[in-house]
């Protein structure tokens, strides 16, 4: 009995979804319809550090793109001020329609408002959803209001006979008392069909207040997709079990008071690293483990809970140095034997040997480190590091995070010509790539390392616990997150030893690796571009993890345009430095747009002034011609299909895949 081909194996499966001529036939047009369209918008976010409502506005506001479509509609016709609070409304509507309410002063004046927003802001939404078929605007529609929306979107307002249509369903909308509800609906609507896609190039967390809810907010995002940064590998890797990446979660937390993350958003309760530091640090110098504050943060604590805040970072960093050292110890593939110090340090002379260089310590004072095994737990320090492991991952709410993570998440992504990743691509001092042999893979570089690296990743969350898998990826996240030359830290070392007790600043230098030297060589970014497959004049590498500094004449484009750094820092404790508060990207279908972001002065007083983020917006390169979809990865993935369904109609014409006509 001969076999049926494969291609005719996968015709006839296909048929089963498209089982006549005509129904194949409606799908090709529908397809070739989407094909020629234009691609929609893309918005590219990176190291947001957990500050949530500068992230909000960015994203609610998309870098400015919402404002673009307002002063296209309305520049000429509507005041400023107005549009001010058209845009703000957008962006906080339900906040906004409180305001409004209440500075208000008739219910006839409001009505009035509302009737004249709801043309204003239908109009938008007509124009955003645009590009789209109707199908896909259809889909997007908030389902209580879908049938009326729909109508109000396809209703030619110029056509006399629709005109009285059109007015009658904005009244009937006042009139029963639905205004409010339909206004925050069409403004989630626009918001939603403004960006066709979002890319995060990693870092949701680090030092600002709430990651947790950002978090939440990429959740709820209809379309986005995620480029791991190191700080999102070290909370991944606490979510897996790892003591280690636990233990510098907390002592990362503690140091930069930032602790309303792990209690509040998490859940996590701090009381038994309280009881043990009180317990074991009481009478310790712990001085140089002293909390530091944000601006008048510091005034809102006491002397008593400000000691407190050093005791338990100097117990919890302590736990750190030795868990460190027996990862180091039992991965010397990481090669990074050079960084086990507590085995160096010198206590009856208070000093130090590192790299041959003798330095003063300002602390020897560690009750809990047995000299002769100073990589050992102590009993109660294993107890201790266990217990808080075990309340990371019974944190419901982290572990639905990190599993969010993981599912839209991994170590680069190639998408419509772009590379985008957070770290860099580890390059040797001469400029080649460098190769790795660690954790089951054998002189590997470039993309077959990063491939290699987010299989161990992932297994380290969810190979069955207690295996060697699940430590040797658990170990291997670490290694992420600060190892020598990692893909996501690209430095030879992080020096938390050294700043916590070494006051030698000479001491904390942590040398980049030579990628962020290479990148401003256009020729690299090519070598580095082909080796994801890609090549051309629009192809770029996007980028994330450094801050630039702008206020030192900084550009975010290196290698000639090729690669874009768009971690302007959205971190407030970077924005002394850089000078702004982030770069953000857009990449619509007529060009890219650079838009760098001042300060934000805060959600309570964008919503009360109609406040926007102060930004600037640069176009740096424009397209030949307009993009359709056919020219994106989407659409090369639409042709495939169109392709299969002309085969099949093919297949139907020749009697070999037989019509089913059956209802």
């Amino acid at each position: 009995m001969k076999s049926t081909p494969p291609d005719l194996r996968y015709l006839k499966m296909l048929s089963r979804q498209y089982p006549t001529v005509q129904a194949a036939s409606s799908e090709i047009i529908n397809l070739q319809t989407i094909l020629n369209l234009p691609k929609g918008t893309e918005h590219f976010i990176s190291d947001v550090h957990g500050e949530y409502e500068a992230f909000l506005h960015i994203l609610n506001s998309a870098s400015g793109v919402v404002r673009e479509k307002v002063d296209a509609l309305f520049a000429t016709s509507v005041s400023k001020a107005e549009r001010d609070q058209l845009a703000t409304l957008i962006y906080y509507p339900e906040e906004k329609l409180s305001v409004i309410a209440a500075q208000t002063g008739s219910q006839e004046e409001l009505e009035e408002w509302y009737r004249i927003t709801l043309h204003r802001l239908i109009d938008i939404c007509r124009l955003v959803t645009s590009k789209y078929t109707r199908s896909k605007v259809r889909k997007a529609l908030p389902k209580e209001y879908a049938y009326i929306i729909d109508e109000l979107l396809n209703t030619n307002y110029e056509f006399h006979n629709k005109r009285d249509y059109y007015e009658n369903i904005i009244s009937t909308i006042i009139d029963i008392d639905r205004a409010e509800g339909f206004i925050i609906a069409v403004c989630n609507l626009i918001k939603r069909m403004v960006v066709d896609q979002l890319h995060m190039v990693g870092d949701m967390f680090d030092r600002g207040p709430r990651a947790d809810i950002i978090m939440d907010a990429l959740m709820a995002h209809h379309n986005v997709d995620i480029q791991w940064g190191n700080h999102d590998v070290l909370w991944m890797g606490a979510a897996t079990g790892s003591r280690t990446l636990v233990a510098t979660v907390l002592s990362n937390s503690i140091h930069y008071n930032n602790l309303e993350v792990i209690e509040t958003g998490y859940g996590i309760s701090l009381r038994p690293l309280a009881l043990f530091a009180n317990e074991v640090y009481r009478d310790c110098d712990c001085s140089c483990f002293e909390a530091k504050f944000a601006g008048d943060d510091a005034d809102h604590y006491t002397e008593k809970d400000k000691a407190l805040a050093a005791r338990m970072h100097k117990a919890i960093t302590i736990i750190l140095f030795k868990l460190e050292g027996q990862k180091i110890m039992r991965n010397p593939g990481f090669g990074m034997e050079d960084r086990l110090l507590l085995d160096k340090i010198d206590y009856e002379h208070k000093c130090i040997t590192i790299n041959g260089v003798k330095y003063d310590l300002a602390d020897t004072d560690f009750p809990t480190v047995d000299r002769e095994h100073p990589y050992d737990l102590s009993p109660e320090e294993s107890d201790l590091i266990d217990q808080l492991t075990d309340s990371f991952q019974r944190s419901e709410k982290l572990q639905k995070h990190v599993r969010f993570l993981y599912s839209k998440g991994g170590l680069y992504k190639v998408f419509n010509g772009n590379l985008l990743l957070h770290g860099c691509i580890p390059l040797t001092e001469d400029g080649q790539i460098l190769k790795f042999s660690m954790v089951g893979c054998k002189n590997l570089g470039g993309r077959a390392f990063l491939d290699h690296a987010e299989a161990v990743a992932r297994q380290g969350y969810y190979a069955k616990p207690g295996t060697p898998e699940r430590t040797a990826g658990q170990d291997f996240l670490w290694f992420l997150w600060c190892g020598r030359n990692s893909p996501l830290f690209g430095r030879q070392q992080m020096t938390t030893f050294e700043r916590r007790l070494i006051k030698d600043e000479s001491s904390w230098a942590e040398p980049k690796n030579a990628y962020y030297t290479y990148y401003n060589d256009p020729a690299v970014c090519d070598m580095l571009l082909a080796e994801f497959g890609l090549s051309g004049p629009h192809c770029h590498i996007i980028n994330g993890h450094v801050p630039v500094k702008s206020k030192k004449g900084e550009s975010p484009f290196k290698g000639g345009g090729k690669l874009i750094v768009i971690d302007g820092g959205f971190c407030r404790a970077y924005q002394p430095t850089t000078g702004i508060a982030g770069y953000t990207l857009i990449y619509n279908s007529n060009c890219y747009r650079i838009v760098s972001h001042k300060p934000f002065s805060g959600k309570q007083e964008a919503i009360r002034e109609n406040r926007d983020i102060a930004s600037t917006s640069e176009v740096f390169e424009r397209m030949e011609t307009r993009v359709k979809i056919s020219g994106t990865d989407i659409g090369s993935e639409l042709q495939q299909q169109v392709d299969d369904l002309k085969a099949l109609l093919r297949a139907y014409k020749m009697g070999e895949v037989l019509e089913d006509h059956r209802d």
